[in-house]
């Protein structure tokens, strides 16, 4: 049995789970509230972070470590392209997502509307809602800019930069903070992302006493 040990409010653990659906793994979710982590899992991972892939009594741990680890041990379904440029290409866009819009967008958005409130049992500050609303857009211009362009964010097709900046983008969605109607392109990307058999659970996400936006799950946004 393959094991996830995740959280829906992690980005980076929405991405490992798109990817092992691509991949037609089966696999079983354990969630654990990362401000929260317990003593068994940071056994398993002293870094304490999210997701933990756990198999055979063996352990993955670290959102590069899995998603290099998952490419390599299941190359029937390839989310990297041959070339090394593409592929180069394709690791650009993911540290976008995963570094420079997790500390602009995600830290100002939803560590202030979903972990401040469960970690620190306070409210989002107001200021640094609005910076991350601020960033969110120079962010979608970007999107904007790469859907222009191409199919998919880094060529003609589905890469692991679509999954990662899907992951990302899709719990601010879940917050109602994605202005869908003011980027036409990356709307259309994010339908298509959307309805990929991968996606399906991801849209059944609950984030506890939080309830998503009204078109979170709506295919047809």
């Amino acid at each position: 049995m393959v094991l996830l040990v995740h959280h829906s409010v992690s980005p980076q653990s929405r991405k490992i789970r798109l990817i092992m659906a691509e991949k037609k793994m089966l696999f079983v979710l354990k969630e654990e509230e990362p401000w929260k982590l317990s003593q068994d899992i940071l056994n398993i991972n002293p870094a304490g972070n999210l997701p933990i892939l756990v198999f055979d009594g063996k352990v993955v741990a670290g959102d590069y470590a899995i998603t290099e680890y998952l490419e390599e041990s299941n190359p029937q379904y390839k989310l990297l392209p041959e070339d090394i440029l593409e592929r180069a290409e394709v690791r650009r866009i993911m540290e976008w997502f995963d570094v420079k819009f997790y500390n602009e967008v995600y830290k100002y958005i939803v560590a202030e509307k979903v972990i401040k409130r469960f970690q620190y049992k306070e409210a989002p500050n107001s200021k640094i809602l609005k910076a991350g609303v601020n960033n969110l857009k120079y962010h979608m211009e970007y999107l904007e800019y790469l859907t222009d362009r191409n199919n998919y964010l880094a060529g003609k097709n589905l890469t692991m930069a679509d999954l990662a900046a899907a992951a990302h983008l899709s719990i601010v969605d879940y917050l109602g903070d994605v202005p869908w109607s003011d980027y036409k392109n990356t709307k259309l990307w994010y339908a298509k992302i959307k309805s990929r058999p991968s996606f399906k659970d991801i849209l059944k996400d609950n984030i506890k006493g939080i309830t998503p936006s009204a078109t979170y799950a709506d295919l047809d946004f």
